[in-house]
């Protein structure tokens, strides 16, 4: 196995159909090249990680964990320019265990390149591309290459979201020129198609196509994907090489599965994308990500004043979106004014004393009301976005048997959305605003009287014995989590989401570790919650098919039962595989940042 660096140099063809290229596989000579043994049928399992915060990406690499029978091998690949015909690509290599953390693994240049960008955070899964290879090995005197023909497919959270045929002749030995000569051949054949695209670039344009029916967690993973991945996966073809670009833009006339395509896919053939949605992923209607959020916290700020400012972001970011929430077009609307009221909660806790007692008990009061409702339709929104997104993966027959799971969930959701709606129309509602808006502009006058100048009341007093506090809610958990139940995780979770606002109200205000550090908390938190997520879709099937066990059909049942197993088979694979995300939060790495981050107050 080659463990180090090297420069893959391969070309690459489209098919027109499937079986548009099985001849060559048969052929007794192609060009100046014999073929030597038997037809080889592999499959191969490459699963696409990064960390957290884009780490690999941002550095340029695409990473995988590609596996082949027992083996599995971690790639960092460069992509480079397509030169002619010739796709030209720098790969690192080394062996890896997908069951421990890259610390673990063997050493290698893959390995080492990890650690440097990662650390000891977690790998994540992005997409997963599985492909049956059909190979035959060609020799032309010293020159020795592979040609395969592919059949690829591209899942993303178990979901198969686009599939495709293509050919690849993989340079292993020797000169470049006998594959020069195979190439004219190969460019001569209508079946074919010759494309600079690589199958990463074909899953990211599938998934930027999709984006909007994936889960939440999904979604927003890949907003935020960096500039550095676009640029990686939409390579601009040279001038010197016309025919690359004009061969990939009659490509883009038909989809990746054969068939027609509303739009061309603009970077392939050198156009710059429309980056009014978003820059990474063309096709996907997302809003441009906003500018820095600042909260204005200073280390200098007292207490209450530093409360003050947290609300008063937040409310304004909860009335900023309330027509969307009412008007209901768009989903994230109402998921970013939860966002909101949550954080205003949330502040009301952590700086619990920072007022005068029975001030805000009204306020709190009134706000939990309103987080509760929105709650209720977002909750019910990521349930049914999370069966659609499983319907979708099923064959067209199967989909129908999941109805009325589906139908279940969106009538609960229009009662909860109607309540939401009576609530954001009420006079209470309206109160709530007013006296807001009364607190907030009242600012110093509201806060807890101040018995002594000698007791800790700034920012930079009491923030950083608070961070450590919550950090230690959450260590507590390290005894009992190898065997905790759901109720259990769901506590750490919770404990997790407040060290994560304590790293986000004062994050201004804490060294430059504090980026990353709230990076690695959010992962925490969000796989705790898909973790959660799964729980609870897996108690609500089973609720509907003990209730109605006599009203279901037997393709009904079937159809609820199996997406009842497929969350219960995700609530283990997560559990199972919670250690890195965990171990980046509970590390020493990330106890020393912390402290550094701290240590700025």
């Amino acid at each position: 196995m080659i463990t180090g660096r090297k420069i893959e140099v391969e070309m690459k063809y489209q098919l027109r159909a499937p079986d548009s290229a099985d001849r060559y596989l048969v052929a007794p000579e192609l060009a100046k090249f014999k073929p030597v043994g038997q037809v080889r049928v592999v499959q191969i399992e490459d699963r696409y990680v990064d960390s957290a915060d884009w780490a690999l990406s941002r550095a340029g690499f695409a990473t995988r964990l590609r596996r082949v029978s027992r083996e599995t091998v971690i790639g960092l690949k460069r992509q480079g320019k397509p030169q002619g015909r010739l796709h030209r690509r720098e790969e690192l290599e080394g062996p890896a265990d997908p069951a421990t953390s890259p610390a673990d693994w063997p050493a290698s240049p893959a390995r080492s390149v990890i650690m440097e960008l990662c650390g000891e955070a977690p790998l994540i899964d992005l997409f997963t591309i599985r492909q049956v290879r059909r190979v035959r090995r060609l020799e032309c005197g010293a020159t020795t290459a592979d040609l395969s023909v592919d059949r690829v497919e591209v899942f993303v959270d178990g979901r198969m979201l686009t599939r495709f045929d293509e050919l690849e002749v993989e340079l292993d030995g020797g000169s470049e020129e006998p594959l020069q000569a195979l190439g004219q051949i190969l460019d001569g054949d209508d079946g074919l198609r010759r494309s600079s695209r690589s199958k990463l670039d074909r899953a990211v344009k599938a998934i930027g196509k999709t984006l909007t029916t994936m889960p939440e967690e999904t979604q927003r993973r890949w907003r935020e994907a960096p500039t550095e991945m676009f640029g990686l996966l939409r390579p601009r073809p040279t001038p010197a090489d016309p025919a690359t670009t004009a061969t990939d833009a009659a490509t883009e006339a038909t989809t990746d599965a054969g068939g027609p395509t509303s739009a061309p896919d603009p970077g392939v053939d050198g156009a710059p994308p429309d980056v009014s949605t978003h820059p990474q992923l063309e096709g996907a209607s997302v809003a441009a990500r906003p500018g820095p959020r600042t909260l204005g916290v200073l280390p200098d700020d007292s207490l209450p004043e530093a409360a003050r400012k947290v609300i008063k972001f937040h409310f304004g970011k909860m009335r900023a979106r309330e027509k969307g929430t009412r008007d209901g077009s768009d989903l994230e609307d109402l998921h970013d004014m939860r966002v909101s009221t949550r954080r205003m909660r949330a502040a009301w806790r952590i700086f619990d004393d920072a007022f005068k007692p029975g001030r805000t008990r009204k306020l709190r009061r009134r706000l939990r009301v309103i987080a509760d409702r929105l709650g209720a339709v977002r909750d019910l929104d990521v349930l049914i976005e999370g069966l659609e997104s499983y319907r979708l993966g099923l064959d067209p027959d199967q989909r129908p048997g999941l109805e009325p799971l589906l139908a279940v969930w969106r009538r609960q959701r229009t009662s909860a959305r109607d309540l939401l709606i009576s609530e954001l129309d009420s006079r209470r509602y309206a109160s709530f605003v007013e006296d807001m808006k009364e607190f907030l502009d009242a600012g110093a006058n509201e806060a807890a009287t101040v018995a002594s100048p000698t007791l800790p009341h700034r920012v930079r007093d009491r923030v950083p014995s608070q961070i450590w506090a919550a950090y230690e809610a959450v260590r507590a958990y390290e005894q009992v989590l190898p065997w905790a139940d759901v109720e259990t995780i769901h506590q750490l979770r919770i404990a997790t989401k407040w060290l994560r606002y304590d790293l986000e109200f004062f994050g201004e205000t804490l060294g430059p570790d504090s980026a990353h550090l709230l990076a690695r908390v959010v992962a925490l938190q969000d796989y705790l919650g898909c973790l959660n997520d799964a729980d609870v879709a897996a108690k609500l099937s089973r609720d509907i098919l003990v209730a109605r066990a006599g009203e279901l059909s037997r393709t009904e049942t079937e159809a609820i039962g199996a997406y009842l197993h497929s969350r219960e088979r995700e609530l283990a694979r997560r559990r199972k595989a919670l250690g890195p995300v965990w171990r980046a939060v509970t590390g020493a790495p990330f106890r020393r940042a912390l402290g550094r981050a701290v240590a700025a107050l």
